[in-house]
């Protein structure tokens, strides 16, 4: 299930990323601070080229590339916006 960044909470958005953006593996090799980022990650959510995937079956959220992302699934997406 696609969830739009529009309707999470600024707050609870915020912490979503700044969560991604420290997990283990997470590591780009620069010396970028966390607010770096958290906004580059911010930015790619926003242009939708980076989507917020929540699996129900087990309660987590991870982040998907949109070409990694079934077309059905942004098909069902769209249609839930309109």
């Amino acid at each position: 299930m696609l969830i739009p960044h529009t309707l999470l909470d600024p707050e609870v958005f915020q912490h979503m990323l700044e969560d991604f953006v420290t997990r283990d593996g997470t590591d780009n090799g620069y010396d970028d601070t966390l607010e770096q980022r958290v906004q580059r990650l911010r930015r790619l959510i926003e242009r939708g080229e980076v989507l917020i995937v929540f699996h129900p079956e087990s309660g987590d959220t991870s982040l998907a590339n949109r070409r990694d992302v079934p077309a059905e699934l942004l098909r069902e997406a769209a249609g839930d916006q309109e």
